[in-house]
């Protein structure tokens, strides 16, 4: 029958100060588990944190409808003899390509909730 191994000639305690590097070593590493540990921790308390939270609603344009169709009806100012070649929309503000009358073309961003406009850009050579 075979020996046990924990019965090994060769076993010889270890020598003080190999015991202090090894006791050290352990130590080291207890401590860095420790660090690591609690940083997982954080990170999975952040990402509770951050799932529990209700997402912003989305913000409105400012229009309300007057009561009946609930259709909104806005008069926009355009430079007379102007014609609109583009448009684009991005939250509450429209934003029209325009050729105008002498023949150039004109940026106008407008916000649509008031129906005023923010910028003219005139592009030109």
């Amino acid at each position: 029958m075979a020996g046990d191994p924990h019965d090994d000639p060769d076993d010889k305690p270890l020598d003080p100060s190999v015991e202090r590097v090894r006791r050290k070593l352990v130590r080291f590493i207890g401590i860095n588990l420790a660090i690591l540990l609690l940083a997982l921790m954080a990170v999975v308390g952040a990402l509770v944190y951050r799932s529990g939270q209700q997402p912003a609603p989305p913000q409105q344009a400012g229009l309300t409808p007057p009561t009946g169709d609930g259709t909104v009806e806005r008069v926009l100012a355009v430079p007379a003899g102007a014609r609109i070649l583009s448009q684009s929309l991005d939250g509450n503000r429209l934003s029209l390509l325009l050729e105008l009358a002498s023949g150039g073309q004109a940026v106008h961003v407008i916000d649509i909730a008031s129906g005023e406009t923010i910028a003219r850009f005139t592009l030109g050579q």
